[in-house]
């Protein structure tokens, strides 16, 4: 009522109520909710303009990315080497070659499997494809020829359509050969630069913001750094402990059935290189084996070759991922799994790739400003960064 005659009084004399006045009869509560409204607002704006920036210059970012990754493993290695006075060029050319030989020897190595045993599995997939459609044909379904082409031409679309945002995020990394050998060359060229001169390109980067922001900018992605480091090397733990156990799960089946398994080498390296993509990398992968394991050894050994992959998952995903990748990055499950899926639904493959380090490292930098770190602790450690490292 009070309110109501202050306004009418003011109506009276053509005088506007007040900012102040209004604001004053507003309740705290929507005043608070508005004041959070707008700066979500202004947050998801930004959000957005990045996403849309990094969409724009996928061909550039992805690269240097994955040249970030790769050096977040490597620099340890430089700085392991310097402290045991070798020259930094020199350790730096072994850790660059070094990683070059390792990864193209895994290629040469899947390729030249394949190639060998591709004839032979390509006569069994026939074989069994039709062993199957005469098993469907005497089943009581009594399925023909052309409603089993339906079915699985419907089956063909479904997953074309379903994998297309996976399709064009691999295509994001070079819908052409140029394109590829472009960021081939980006990454090898980033990696190289950040391993010779890192710390310098980051105080640049620094120095760009304001004076009072830099320590708090400098200590925050020092922290992210430590994080990333982690990250790296528990992920190529993890991605190894996939690789060793479902590859030994292949041979020793194989073994068992008195059969023979083929192709357990690039099954193994093929599962190793998937783990990197957090949750369903390697589950992909392992479908590989399966399907092996099914044109190779029939359907019985297929059902044990999923529990096999099963059971590596469950290892993963019970004992290494809590015990381990908990401890690394600092990010609840739940909080992966859905980093997972928005990565790859916005950005297919690189973005369910770079999905959890990019949120790990986003997390201990805003971490790190906000208890105010920077004014304590400029320098964070492993063991300020990850309290059970």
């Amino acid at each position: 009522m009070a309110f109501r005659r202050k306004t009418e009084a003011h109506l009276a004399t053509s005088v506007p109520a007040t900012a102040q006045e209004v604001d004053a009869h507003v309740p705290p509560s929507l005043r608070i909710a508005g004041a959070y409204s707008w700066r979500l607002l202004l947050v998801a704006g930004v959000v957005g303009v990045v996403i849309f920036v990094i969409s724009q210059l996928k061909d550039i970012v992805v690269p240097f990315m994955i040249a970030i990754l790769v050096a977040a493993l490597l620099v340890p290695l430089v700085q392991f080497l310097v402290r045991h006075r070798w020259p930094k060029p020199l350790a730096v050319a072994l850790a660059m070659i070094g990683t070059i030989a390792i990864v193209s020897t895994l290629i040469f190595v899947i390729v030249a499997q394949i190639r060998s045993g591709y004839p032979d599995l390509q006569v069994r997939s026939v074989k069994a494809y039709d062993q199957f459609k005469e098993f469907l044909a005497t089943s009581p379904l009594h399925l023909d020829d052309a409603q089993i082409q339906g079915y699985i031409d419907q089956a063909f679309a479904t997953f074309q359509k379903d994998s297309q945002v996976l399709i064009s995020g691999a295509l994001s990394v070079g819908t052409t050969a140029g394109h590829v050998l472009a960021g081939l060359l980006l990454v090898l060229f980033a990696t190289l630069f950040i391993l010779i001169d890192g710390k310098g390109i980051w105080a640049w980067i620094v120095r760009l913001f304001p004076r009072r922001s830099r320590p708090a900018l400098d200590g925050s992605g020092r922290a992210g750094w430590v994080t990333l480091t982690t990250f790296v090397k528990v992920q190529i733990f993890v991605a190894a402990v996939d690789a060793i156990g479902i590859g030994a799960g292949s041979w020793i089946l194989g073994w068992v059935s008195g059969l023979g398994f083929p192709l357990v080498i690039p099954i193994a390296i093929a599962v190793f290189l998937g783990s990197f993509i957090p949750v369903v990398g390697a589950v992909l992968t392992g479908a590989i084996a399966v399907f092996v394991a099914l044109i190779y050894l029939g359907p019985f050994w297929a059902l044990i070759m999923v529990g096999i992959v099963l059971l590596v998952q469950q290892v993963e995903g019970h004992i290494l991922q809590p015990l381990v990748m908990g401890s690394a990055v600092k990010v609840h499950p739940l909080a992966v799994v859905f980093a997972v899926a928005a990565g790859s639904f916005l950005a297919g493959i690189p973005g369910a790739l770079f999905a959890v380090p990019v949120i790990a490292v986003a997390n201990v930098m805003v971490k790190y400003i906000a208890a105010g770190q920077w004014k304590t602790n400029p320098n964070p450690k492993a063991k300020d960064v990850l309290p059970d490292a």
